[in-house]
């Protein structure tokens, strides 16, 4: 079995962030969010995996490499624009053969693995199998219609008026059979090769289509909210360590890990929170669910519920909190403005100003 991995597309909604950086490398708890997708592959026991890398494809070679760091052997596919996935499905055709092959979404975060999934596919080998759970707003998602025995019997992307609550989580498991509905699909109106319109042919043409409905912690890290989301949810299970140094007039509570090199000096970390190898805090308070990355500075600053990305400084603020800060940013206060009144009165008037 193979491993068809996407890290391509724009990131429109992690923007600006996203202008100079790929939005599968934006760090949960100091650890890039496509690496929690490969080590989950990995532990699965899937060995060959394929990439499909677009505008960004540089930056993912670098962070990736040849996947040994994984433990698996990565290929990489470009595509030379987002097409839908059903398209990255046939760019990668000779890649993926005649094998079976999970497909998985480089920005989409699944608490505890895929190992069980991949062993259940193994064993019954359907046609396809999706992955689905229940959402608030089913129109950003691509939505399953399920029948009383709980099999799939449509699919939409996106729709306006969504016919159910069970949204496609970017996982899917897919035998050989997926090859010939990529290529009997047309665009849709966004111009795109859908995978639910390839799904839908599978349906169709009466080929088996399972799903699988997870409870557990999912999402797709494709704005702001939800990456702070998930990096609450990572930091929750972290495990504390001191690997710099705190000095003695510094306070460590709860469950806080100082990276190798980071130096912490008359400040207050509350955990779970994470402060990079090599950054400096200083007289400051980070707060709870906050991932400082490598290189960073704070000083004489207060920040929580964030996320703050290698070599950026905070000087003289407060207080930051529910953010996400990019590479290299400085964040100081804004210059005051004078104070001054302005005043015309009349004759016997009698003014109050306060000092």
């Amino acid at each position: 079995m193979k491993a068809l991995v996407l890290a391509g597309g724009s990131g429109t909604r992690l923007r600006p962030i996203t202008h100079t950086s790929a939005k599968q490398l934006v760090p949960i708890a100091n650890k890039p969010v496509l690496f929690y997708g490969l080590e989950a592959i990995a532990q699965a026991g899937i060995t060959d995996v394929g990439i499909v890398v677009g505008d960004t494809a540089d930056e993912i070679r670098q962070a990736v490499g040849d996947g040994s760091k994984f433990g698996v052997d990565v290929t990489y596919i470009p595509q030379h624009a987002p097409l839908g996935l059903a398209h990255a499905v046939l760019i990668a055709r000779d890649f993926l053969g005649e094998d079976d092959f999970v497909m998985y979404l480089g920005d989409n975060f699944i608490l505890g693995g895929i190992s069980g999934l991949v062993e259940d596919f193994r064993a019954d080998r359907p046609d396809a199998r999706i992955l689905l759970t229940k959402v608030a707003d089913p129109t950003s998602f691509g939505v399953a219609e399920l029948d009383a025995d709980g099999r799939v019997v449509a699919l939409e992307e996106k729709p306006v008026r969504p016919r159910s609550d069970l949204a496609l989580v970017g996982v899917y498991l897919f035998s050989p059979a997926v090859h010939e509905a990529v290529r009997a699909i047309e665009p849709s109106w966004r111009g795109e090769l859908e995978i639910t319109h390839a799904l839908q042919w599978l349906i169709d043409q009466r080929r088996d289509v399972r799903s699988t409905l997870i409870s557990g912690y999912w999402k797709d890290t494709g704005n702001v909210t939800d990456v702070l989301e998930v990096n609450r949810s990572v930091l929750e299970g972290l495990e504390p360590t001191v690997e710099g140094v705190v000095d003695e007039n510094s306070e460590l509570i709860g469950r806080v890990r100082i990276e190798a090199g980071a130096q912490v000096t008359g400040s207050r970390i509350v955990g779970p929170a994470i402060i990079g190898s090599d950054s400096v805090v200083t007289d400051s308070y980070v707060g709870p669910f906050t991932s400082v990355s490598e290189d960073c500075r704070i000083r004489d600053s207060e920040i929580e519920y964030s996320i703050v990305l290698r070599g950026s400084s905070m000087t003289g603020v407060r207080r930051v909190e529910a953010s996400l800060i990019g590479r290299n940013v400085e964040v100081t206060p804004a210059p005051r403005n004078p104070s001054a009144y302005r005043l015309v009165l009349g004759d016997h008037s009698k003014v109050q100003i306060s000092s």
